[in-house]
């Protein structure tokens, strides 16, 4: 699993290197349903891996399944840590936010989270602290 300390090492600082990594990815037409956003601010490494996710949820009949978008980048320190949060770098994602709570048992389906991890993404809401609504990249 990939950690602030990972990105640190690849990105540097994420205040002081944001330009580095990140891009406004202009989400092509063809995936731009329900609420997939038009523009995503991410990370450069992001645009492959989320692509491939939104196609499977497109393609597996599950855009209903996706009802918010809650977010990509935001440098904050993780939720009850010290360490960055990987929103600081632009590489997770957070979706169906109110469901899916922090520390919650994570209410989204089966189906859903395997559209991201098929695409190369780790999932939050297997974690000792379930994380429902986070996704992030797998590999850096």
């Amino acid at each position: 699993m990939v950690t602030s300390k990972d990105c640190l090492s690849k990105w540097g600082d994420p205040f002081a290197n944001e330009g580095k990594f990140m891009v406004l990815w202009d989400v092509p037409t063809s995936l731009e349903v329900g609420v997939i956003p038009k523009k995503i601010y991410c990370n450069r490494a992001m645009i492959e891996p989320l692509t491939k996710a939104f196609n499977n949820v497109i393609s597996r009949g599950l855009v209903g399944q996706l009802k918010t978008w809650d977010g990509c980048f935001n440098r904050r320190q993780k939720r009850g840590g010290t360490s960055m949060s990987l929103h600081s770098w632009g590489i997770a994602i957070d979706i169906n936010a109110a469901w899916n709570g922090f520390g919650k048992t994570p209410a989204m389906s089966p189906e859903l989270v395997k559209c991201f991890t098929d695409a190369g993404f780790d999932w939050g809401g297997v974690w000792k602290k379930p994380d429902g609504m986070h996704f992030q990249l797998s590999t850096i």
